[in-house]
């Protein structure tokens, strides 16, 4: 299927493709988000976690490097940022083979723990409010996902 764009031009934009995306994922599902610092990775993940019926306040786990929410799927966000270089295993397989859904903000520190199918999503700038969301589905049920976000 190879990548897919999307252009968001407001931070609500940004959220409300994520809800939708929420609706369409299921437990074991994870999610790769890259993107420069301050681009929206914890903003698109806010909308994942409206979209799993998460009321609690969503924040980046830059320092406990994952928080977990209750919502009708349980949500694992991640920032992985901090274990560059490193070969901790935070018991991955939990999160990614469990009974959530995994958003992880840097992914490419901890590739060789990441499942083969899942949903890589890049973030950058246009400008102060817009940004641009490309999406690389890596395997069937993604690439349905994606299919049905982008039409």
């Amino acid at each position: 299927m190879g990548k897919n764009r999307i252009e968001t031009n407001s931070e609500e934009q940004t959220k409300l493709l994520a809800e939708k995306i929420a609706t369409l994922l299921k437990p074991g599902d994870v999610l790769t988000l890259e993107g420069d610092l301050g681009a929206g990775k914890t903003t698109f993940t806010k909308g994942i976690a409206t979209g799993l019926g998460i009321s609690r306040t969503l924040s980046s786990p830059t320092f406990t490097i994952v928080k977990e929410y209750e919502g009708t799927i349980p949500l694992y966000h991640m920032d992985v940022y901090r274990l560059e270089g490193s070969d901790e295993d935070i018991g991955f397989d939990e999160y990614f083979h469990g009974n959530g859904i995994a958003v992880v903000e840097w992914a490419q520190f901890i590739e060789d723990y990441l499942p083969l199918e899942r949903l890589n999503i890049t973030i950058n700038y246009l400008d102060e409010e817009s940004r641009v969301i490309e999406f690389e589905p890596i395997g069937d049920h993604f690439e349905k996902v994606v299919k049905e976000i982008t039409g």
